[in-house]
């Protein structure tokens, strides 16, 4: 921050002060679609912050991160004091490496991210809070390298916990809970290797669920190596990623998991009559096969004896 800047006058009345606040907030707004900054900006004091209503608060931030330079808006918050008072679990990872430890600034990786993400509001909040986990689960071992095990567990309880100090997202639940996804998930993609089976990218998928996209989206805009052929490597695993499940997805919408006629076979060999029982038998298939612990497409008595084998009904 720039310890020129001017702060704003002290003996200001209720209204002033939060009207400066609007201001300093708008100005970041400005910063972020302009790339520039502003004059006249100057910093507030942290209650008056916290006297401007949530959703004018949101609504800032938002046009910060959805801004075409949102690394410029993010420091201008920083500098009039809005992450102090308003987002601290932010502010902490301000100079939080910053070439002290073998791992790269975390605030200046975070803006990158934002910056590099697609300007969708679920990925672009995500983009901002998915590191926050990593000033608390910061390990540095005996040979000087670091690790941050868990922060993207420890990030999600930390967004819970920002959830109820300063409710931001209240009425649009939907978008609370896809950014809570996209922090908790945040390294799954990256996980990602060739060697996958079928089986293991359908089950990744599946478990993505309606966050699959967003998931992909911030995955790509959370490598910000500055060696070309890495951040290549990382791009093109991504898009095989997505190539598998794409693939995959339409293999499974042209043929169904379990083969013809399982359901008389079954009958025959348990004596399940068509019946509820059966038809809950075969879902538990389905499902099994969905989650890929179960081949799809093959022989019946594959199936018929997995069904014996973990006792899914009396075996004869």
């Amino acid at each position: 921050m720039d310890e020129t800047q001017p702060t704003a006058p002290v003996n200001v009345s209720e209204r002033e002060a939060t009207d400066l606040a609007v201001m300093a907030l708008d100005a970041a707004a400005w910063s972020a679609d302009q790339g520039a900054r502003p004059d006249g900006v100057v910093r507030c004091e942290p209650a008056w912050f916290r006297a401007v209503e949530l959703p004018r608060v949101r609504g800032a931030v938002e046009r910060v991160l959805m801004g075409r330079h949102p690394d410029h808006g993010l420091d201008l918050l920083l500098e009039v004091g809005a992450l102090d008072a308003l987002l601290p679990e932010v502010k902490a990872m301000v100079g939080f490496g910053d070439g002290e430890w073998r791992h790269k600034d975390v605030w200046k990786h975070t803006k990158q991210v934002v910056l590099q993400a697609v300007p969708r509001t679920e990925v672009r909040w995500a983009a901002l809070l998915h590191d926050i986990g990593k000033v608390k689960t910061r390990r540095i071992e005996a040979n000087g390298e670091v690790h941050f095990f868990g922060h993207a567990e420890v990030g999600a309880s930390m967004f819970d916990r920002m959830q109820r100090r300063i409710p931001l997202f209240t009425g649009e639940e939907s978008l609370s809970r896809s950014v809570r996804f996209l922090i908790l998930h945040h390294l799954r993609a990256s996980a990602y290797e060739p060697g996958w089976t079928d089986s293991a990218v359908r089950r990744f998928a599946k478990e993505m669920g309606g966050g699959l996209c967003d998931l992909l989206d911030l995955s790509r805009a959370d490598i910000t190596t500055k060696r070309p052929e890495k951040k290549k490597r990382g791009l093109d695993a991504i898009s095989e990623l997505a190539r598998r499940v794409r693939e995959i997805q339409e293999m499974d919408a042209k043929v169904p998991p379990l083969p013809k006629g399982l359901g008389t076979a079954i009958s025959a060999r348990f004596g399940v009559p068509p019946s509820p029982a059966l038809g809950n038998l075969m879902k538990v298939l389905k499902d099994l096969v969905d989650n890929g612990d179960l081949e799809a497409q093959r022989d019946n008595d594959y199936y018929l004896d997995h069904i014996a084998a973990e006792g899914l009904v009396g075996a004869k």
